[in-house]
Parts: structure tokens; C-alpha cells; sequence
């Protein structure tokens, strides 16, 4: 049997919101565990709803509109952020457990802090800190996200972090099943706040991850045939994506390019979140779990693609990684943002007294581990943007400190 759950349904134009009560399944996420630090619950939002705010208001959301995705933000308008592709996660998150009678609320926070732990400009920041802080552990961004919500953002008088329910901070680290060898930090919090990272997460983190999926890949398409890193003749053999485009195709005689492009990667994410709805039930009807904790403990995930749609998912993820990837003109800006991230931490961890004044308070003296880590929560809250004036600052002895 399910547990209920608020749902709001809007009224006419001029009304208010509705709202009513609808059932949960009985596997998904309908109470908290609590936070680190005890607090009373809001009297107008759910623990998760409260997680998800929490999340849209802080410093490191917000910096997310100027950090890479793919292409570094300032080569044009249009192309995908860090936060507009998390907005797109969570939209599809919300579909999918929608669907799944899942805790949305819980999917949607999950999907909006899932990259909150991204250095400037993308997975080259990411592989400059880890290749400078492999002597303290290395770097991992989903290890910074925990650091960014439980320690990094300073917002409240009584605690550090954003003091999040279990269940979003769990959901958070394991999204992409358990952690047999978590990263430092991941470890270390987990002694004090314990998240059970040896078991699956729940189903509401396992439709953030896979939504992650669905949207990185259908919006790279799209921004790698705008950019004309490729055309649709170009990804017609691609499954799932050439029945769209001729789709696509079929829907008018006369579809302008633009129109055809949106046409087609519409129909892409239909089917992948439609492909995903189905497997899934599937699963949870096999193993018939009757709570969240069952799924927990389950041996696989019971969230995922069917089997002839995880290939066509793996297919269309090779041909990224071949023709915009690793493009030449995505190699010139990664190999340059990569060797600009290196200096600043070179820069910055030979000398901690050129950080600014409260990042130097924390640092202290010499070339520490306390003060690498320091360094390295620095440059990873940077935005593509500053991490560039950053450097100029450091570098070019004609301008300003």
C-alpha cells in the first residue's frame, strides 16, 4: 500500500494553486531521516521541498549559470551551463518519477545539486585539480558537491553548509550506485553523518541519475549541431536519434534546419524517458519492493534503461565523445582552460598569501595540505568568468591586484 503525498494542480486563470492529496508508491521516499542539525520543519514546505529551495538560493547554484558544460560560457548565448542543463535535469527527474508515483520533490532536489562540486569549465578544471591535488587525495566533483552543501556555503548562524536531509545528501553521493571506495571527503563525512554508502540509493537518486544522462546527451546533440561540430545527415545512423530526425522529417515537407534540429531532439528525449518509465516498472513489479529501504538493499538499480535502449544510449555516447568532444576546436578550449586552472592552483598553493582575505585566514602559512585544500575549494567555486580575470590578475603585472 502507498503513503499520500501533496501534489498541487493548478486552478482557472486568476486562482489559486490547488491542493490535493495523492498517492505515493509505497517504495518511494515519503519521510525524512532528519539533518545533521536539528531543526523544526517549515509549516508551509515538505523536508524536501525545503532541500530543493535551499539548493536554488545558495551562492553555488547561482555561480552554475557561468561554468562550462561543454563550451566555455563566453563562446555564445546559447549553448548549455551548468545550470541550465541542471534545470533540464530536473525536469526531466520530475517526468519520470511523476510516473514512477516517486517523491518529486526529492528527484527535483537531487537533479539541482547533482553539479554544484564543478570546477570552471567543466571536466578540464576537473582533471587540472585532480592531477594537482593527487598528492592530498585527488579531486572529485561529486566528493565537492557533499563539501559545497555540508561545509562550503555560509549562510546560516547555527551551521555550515545547507544542512540537508539524509536522503537528499545521500541521494547526492551515490546517485550512481554504492561507494565501495568513496572519495576522502565522502569518507570522512560519512564517519560522522553515517549515509550508508554501501547499499543503492534510493529510486528517486536513480531517476536523477539517469535523467542526468537523458539530458546531457540529447542537449549535447543539439548544441553540437548548432555549434556545426556536425550536421543531421552526421548522426542519422545513430539509433533512437535517426528514427527521430526522419520523424522529424516526416512531420512537414519543408522543416527549416533550426525547427528540425528542436524537432528531433524533442523526440529523442521522449523516447529515452518513455524507454526509461517502462523498464522500470518492470523491475519494481518483478521485485515487488515494499519500501524505500528495499530498494536500498536491492543488488541492481530499478531505475534504467532497457537493455536495446542502454546500446542506443552507449551509441550515441561514443559518437559525442568522438565528434564534439574531443573536436579540435573543444580540444583548443579544454587543453587551454586545463592549463590555466593548473597555474592557478600552482600560483595560489606556492603562495597562499595572494588569496584573498578569508581564504588566506583559512590557508594559512606554506605549502600544507590544509592549504591545498584551501586553494582547491577556491578555484572550484570559480566561475569560467572569474577564473579568467583571476588569472590575468595573478599573471599580468599591469593590472590591478
Amino acid at each position: 500500500m502507498g503513503v499520500w503525498g501533496l501534489r498541487p494542480q493548478r486552478g482557472s486563470r486568476g486562482q489559486s494553486p490547488l491542493v490535493f492529496l495523492m498517492p505515493l508508491a509505497c517504495y518511494a521516499v515519503s519521510t525524512t531521516r532528519g539533518r545533521l542539525h536539528h531543526e523544526p520543519e517549515a509549516p508551509t514546505r515538505g523536508p524536501f521541498q525545503r532541500d530543493r529551495d535551499r539548493i536554488i538560493h545558495s551562492s553555488a547554484f547561482r555561480k552554475l549559470q557561468h561554468k562550462t558544460q561543454v563550451f566555455v560560457t563566453h563562446v555564445g548565448d546559447f549553448f548549455r551551463t551548468r545550470l541550465t542543463h541542471s534545470i533540464e535535469v530536473a525536469q526531466i527527474a520530475r517526468s519520470i518519477a511523476r510516473e514512477l508515483d516517486l517523491n518529486e520533490d526529492l528527484a527535483e532536489a537531487l537533479a539541482l545539486a547533482h553539479d554544484l562540486g564543478h570546477p570552471p569549465f567543466g571536466h578540464a578544471g576537473e582533471d587540472a585539480l585532480n592531477a594537482r591535488m593527487k598528492p592530498w587525495g585527488g579531486f572529485d566533483h561529486n566528493a565537492q558537491s557533499l563539501r559545497v552543501v555540508t561545509r562550503l556555503e555560509a549562510r546560516y548562524a547555527g551551521f555550515d553548509g545547507l544542512n540537508l536531509t539524509w536522503e537528499t545528501l545521500e541521494g547526492l553521493v551515490k546517485h550512481n550506485g554504492p561507494l565501495t571506495r568513496p572519495p576522502g571527503y565522502i569518507e570522512a563525512y560519512n564517519k560522522l553523518h553515517d549515509l550508508q554508502l554501501g547499499t543503492q540509493a534510493s529510486a528517486e537518486a536513480q531517476v536523477a541519475a539517469i535523467a542526468d544522462d537523458i539530458a546531457y546527451h540529447s542537449h549535447d546533440l543539439d548544441d553540437g549541431m548548432r555549434a556545426g561540430l556536425f550536421g543531421p545527415d552526421e548522426i542519422r545512423h545513430l539509433p533512437v536519434v535517426g528514427e527521430a530526425l526522419a520523424e522529424a522529417r516526416r512531420s512537414s515537407l519543408d522543416v527549416p534546419p533550426p525547427r528540425l534540429r528542436h524537432e528531433t531532439i524533442r523526440r529523442v528525449i521522449n523516447e529515452l524517458v518513455s524507454d526509461v518509465v517502462a523498464e522500470s516498472r518492470q523491475r519494481l513489479g518483478h521485485m515487488a519492493p515494499d519500501s524505500a529501504d528495499r530498494i536500498r538493499r536491492a543488488k541492481k538499480p530499478v531505475v534504467g534503461f532497457a537493455p536495446r535502449m542502454a546500446e542506443a544510449n552507449f551509441a550515441i555516447k561514443d559518437f559525442l565523445r568522438a565528434r564534439m568532444y574531443r573536436h579540435w576546436k573543444v580540444n583548443r578550449m579544454t587543453n587551454k582552460a586545463r592549463r590555466m586552472v593548473e597555474q592557478l592552483f600552482t600560483l595560489l598553493h606556492d603562495d597562499p598569501s595572494t588569496l584573498p582575505d578569508g581564504w588566506r585566514a583559512l590557508a594559512g602559512e606554506g605549502q600544507t595540505a590544509q592549504s591545498a585544500q584551501v586553494v582547491c575549494d577556491y578555484i572550484a567555486g570559480m566561475t569560467d568568468r572569474f577564473a579568467i580575470d583571476e588569472f590575468k590578475r595573478l599573471t599580468d603585472i599591469s593590472l590591478q591586484a
